[in-house]
């Protein structure tokens, strides 16, 4: 059964930044494209980044320069580095991998 678990979410002031973390089971990590997705309140979800199996990655546009999505094979686990946060970005976060979709972490940005 796949599996995918998020962690690392939270409240964060604007400029801030929180590293999401993704730890995934139940297929073959290290061959599978990974991506993250988030829901803000309200809103259809959209995509934000994606890594693919030989490590090249790519960014929403919005996201360029901001965020960092990495991988770590030997932990299955798919991580996403996000900087100067702003309120915008305050959604449920998602990772993927094919269809399937974790539970997601919240991820709020306030002052």
């Amino acid at each position: 059964e796949v599996q995918l678990v998020e962690s690392g979410g939270g409240l964060v002031q604007p400029g801030g930044s929180l590293r999401l973390s993704c730890a995934a089971s139940g297929f073959t990590f290290s061959s599978s494209a990974m991506r993250w997705g988030r829901q803000a309140p309200g809103k259809g979800l959209e995509w934000v980044s994606a890594i693919y199996s030989d490590g090249t990655t790519s960014h929403a546009g919005s996201m360029k320069g901001r965020f960092t999505i990495s991988r770590d094979n030997a932990k299955n686990t798919v991580y996403l580095q996000m900087n100067n946060l702003q309120p915008e970005d305050t959604a449920v976060y998602y990772c993927s991998a094919g269809k399937t979709r974790g539970q997601g972490t919240q991820v709020t940005v306030s002052s």
